[in-house]
């Protein structure tokens, strides 16, 4: 019976699970705040894996400061080899996988994608009042 998940995806699923867990409960830098893992690519051949985070606290305040988010990619990229070693840790791996931070604005363009909905649909609610109550007049 063959395998449904490759080797790499299984050591990626994990991988997310032990950083997200580093993250909430080992790493005190104050420019990483709230950050969350969205995903890991990790290579072939295991040497190199590419971490996806949002930073929730950046979510929440309505204007989206790149500044911040480059402080805290840079925060956690100056933590990846504290981060690789808890990770060599926690999983029984012949070779860490060197670690990458990149932002994953994914999220935030769901939410901008969101709110241009909801704003287009209730200007076009306004719209549809307004021209019921001109016919009736």
């Amino acid at each position: 019976m063959a395998k449904e998940f490759s080797r790499t995806q299984r050591v990626s699923q994990e991988m997310q699970k032990e950083i997200a867990i580093i993250l909430q409960r080992e790493v005190k830098d104050p420019r990483v705040g709230m950050a969350t893992v969205s995903g890991v690519e990790v290579s072939r051949d295991l040497a190199y894996a590419k971490v996806f985070v949002t930073f929730l606290d950046v979510l929440t305040t309505d204007n989206h400061d790149p500044d911040r988010v480059k402080n805290g990619i840079k925060a956690l990229q100056d933590a990846s080899g504290f981060i690789r070693t808890l990770i060599g840790k926690a999983m029984r791996l012949r070779v860490v996988p060197e670690l990458t931070f990149a932002y994953d604005n994914s999220l935030v363009e769901g939410m901008r994608m969101s709110n241009l909905v909801t704003n287009v649909v209730k200007n076009d609610a306004e719209r549809r009042s307004a021209a019921g109550d001109d016919e009736e007049a």
